[in-house]
């Protein structure tokens, strides 16, 4: 068996610089280059393989890679049966049905008997076939947006992130196949012959992917405003409440979620809390 455990990569597209921050985030030391295709971890047993990103679910399901990071999309788009072992919170796009804005056609539905032409011909005849809804499926390599314009097809199937790809293209979204973002999946031999390894990689993702979402947030407050500002705060438990040298002053910590942070500023200054500190989180391990 190999010493070092294997994580492929996508080298190219919008999952790559998302996915070299999450790996360095989560501690990992590698130097990468353009024209190369292993990165060796300098701190852990791990080697990284950059590779096309429709590869990665090939390399994993060989057991050529322990670990691979890759798009649902690309996992529905393959049929693949790989264990998903966290989603990993970027690349969050959907693959969309689409016709040209000024179609006849607002539902998915009347598209039945026509054209649709698309990057992914599996995921679309599986929706379509789960839908009931005959569809001649026209499979394209790139360029799917111009397939209308050019009478190859009535309508589309395309990955949307904010949809202004679409709309550049006078095209309308009327249905979602399916929603995709970055996950991490194994190859179920290693995940038995490499467990403890194939876990820590997993448990280090998800540590620096739930501390993303969460600030840590510090305060002073008069002891007995403890009540109305612990109920202020929803951390992963109950905060931390430490006496300081002025008699009947506290000291508050606590975790809270990023979204929730600055409407809840003013709600503890109100309560009594003073010299609040909002820092960032590194790593949270449940």
């Amino acid at each position: 068996m190999r010493d070092r455990l294997r994580l492929a990569v996508p080298n190219k597209g919008r999952l790559v610089e998302p996915t070299l921050a999450l790996l360095r985030d989560a501690g990992l030391a590698f130097e990468e280059h353009d024209r190369s295709l292993v990165a060796r971890v300098q701190n852990l047993d791990v080697d990284i393989l950059f590779v096309r990103a429709t590869d990665v679910i090939e390399f994993v399901a060989d057991g050529v890679a322990d670990l691979g990071i890759t798009g649902q999309d690309l996992l529905a788009e393959a049929r693949s049966t790989l264990e998903v072992r966290r989603a990993l919170g970027y690349g969050r796009c959907r693959l969309a049905v689409a016709v040209p804005a000024d179609s006849p056609h607002r539902a998915v539905g009347d598209l039945r008997g026509l054209r649709v032409a698309t990057a992914h011909p599996n995921a679309a005849r599986s929706y379509f076939a789960a839908e009931s809804i005959d569809v001649e499926v026209i499979a394209l390599s790139g360029a799917v947006e111009v397939a209308p314009r050019l009478g190859l097809a009535e309508g589309i199937v395309d990955l949307v992130s904010t949809g202004s790809t679409l709309a550049m293209n006078g095209l309308r979204p009327i249905a979602d196949v399916l929603a995709s973002e970055a996950v991490l999946v194994a190859n179920p031999a290693s995940a038995d012959a490499r467990g403890p390894g194939i876990a820590g990689i997993d448990t280090m993702l998800g540590s620096v992917i739930a501390a993303r979402g969460r600030k840590y947030v510090m305060m002073n407050a008069p002891a007995d405003h403890l009540a109305a500002l612990e109920a202020l705060l929803p951390g992963l438990e109950s905060p931390s409440v430490i006496p300081l040298a002025h008699s009947g002053m506290i000291a508050i910590h606590s975790v809270v979620g990023a979204d929730d942070v600055w409407a809840l500023l003013p709600r503890l200054k109100a309560a009594g809390a003073s010299g609040i500190l909002v820092l960032p989180i590194e790593k949270i391990v449940a």
